[in-house]
């Protein structure tokens, strides 16, 4: 449970971040934990050193390639993937960091999580890197729609248009990253920042690091939180050894000290 104690690291970052304009934060698996999702890199927590029951590694089970040639089994396993997680609601780190958004000129999420929870909360400047479980698509005939949850659903589901098979709009191992996100999170960098915050992801992947090390090669501040070691955390500025809802509502209290005297 988060108690507010004095903490000059909070105090800087807090600073900075009543500063800043143009905000850009990364998030990852760790902001979603205190909605009780698990903290596991995709998938793994559910599958942890063992195989499917087809023999298979979660990670084979789940890429473009099997989805493409045996749907069924890629869909048996995201499908309980999703059952696990159903019913998470946006928490505290969620919910500031869209409240954020609605106070300054630029505040922008790149997330790798595909919960949707960023969305939930009101975030609207969203690259959802690594799409949603929320949105299926039909590759056959493009046909698109938004679900909810997967309760009720064929699995895998048959496109109501041409009949092909459905499938989750995520990018699945081996698969490319959706060029329009990439392209979003250009133009974000290119139009300047005043500060990258991270939030919960270990960042071994080159496209959520790459943010940080070019902020910090810029001068640019830059802000890591998470409770432990990831591949910035030699590099940034500042680092809060913190949840990500623990973080934000010590943020959030310093720079709205009229809100936190009346919460």
């Amino acid at each position: 449970m988060y108690r507010d104690y004095p903490d000059p690291e909070l105090d800087r970052v807090a600073a900075l971040l009543a500063r800043a304009q143009r905000i850009l934060f990364i998030t990852g698996a760790g902001i979603s934990a205190d909605s009780g999702l698990p903290t596991y890199r995709g998938i793994g927590g559910l599958y942890h050193e063992r195989l499917t029951a087809e023999g298979l590694t979660i990670e084979e089970a789940l890429s473009g390639e099997m989805m493409a040639l045996r749907p069924e089994v890629s869909w048996k396993y995201i499908a309980e993937i999703e059952a696990n997680c159903r019913g998470a609601r946006p928490n505290t780190a969620h919910r500031l960091i869209a409240a954020l958004e609605q106070e300054k000129p630029m505040v922008c999420v790149l997330t790798q999580n595909v919960d949707g929870l960023h969305a939930d909360a009101g975030s609207r400047n969203l690259i959802e890197m690594h799409g949603t479980v929320h949105r299926l698509r039909c590759d056959d005939c493009m046909n698109a729609r938004r679900v909810a949850d997967y309760a009720g659903l064929q699995i895998p589901p048959e496109c109501p248009r041409c009949g092909g098979i459905m499938r989750p709009d995520i990018v699945l191992f081996g698969e490319q990253l959706p060029q329009r996100a990439l392209e979003r999170l250009e133009h974000v960098l290119q139009q300047g920042l005043d500060l990258v915050v991270s939030i919960g992801t270990t960042s071994v992947f080159p496209y959520i690091a790459g943010p940080v090390v070019w902020a910090a090669q810029d001068g640019v501040p830059t802000v890591e939180v998470n409770p432990g070691d990831t591949e910035v955390s030699s590099i940034v500025r500042h680092r809060l050894r913190m949840t990500a809802s623990e973080a934000l509502r010590a943020l959030w209290d310093r720079t709205h000290p009229s809100e936190a005297a009346e919460g």
